[in-house]
């Protein structure tokens, strides 16, 4: 079964991200991943659940959170008027 996994990880320096990179090749039945450095998101496609690439992240010492948090944040932000 093949799942999309969308997470907001720091992405401070390439250091960072080689670090993030070599964790995530390490888990098993991941097909594709792409890491977007503007938008600080990382996306695994394979047979992966959020919660596994979340914890392979936060082994290396890095923070993930769900992109769903981060969008559902910004939609409720854009729509508060004071």
């Amino acid at each position: 079964m093949t799942n999309i996994v969308e997470l907001k990880v720091g992405l401070h320096c390439e250091e960072c991200i080689k670090k993030i990179l070599k964790a995530i090749k390490k888990i098993e039945e991941i097909e594709t991943y792409n890491v977007d450095t503007q938008l600080n998101k990382v996306t695994v496609t394979g047979n992966v659940t959020e919660e596994k690439v979340i914890r392979v992240i936060h082994k290396i010492g890095k923070t993930a959170s769900s992109w769903d948090d981060r969008q559902q944040e910004n939609s409720m932000s854009a729509g508060y008027n004071m």
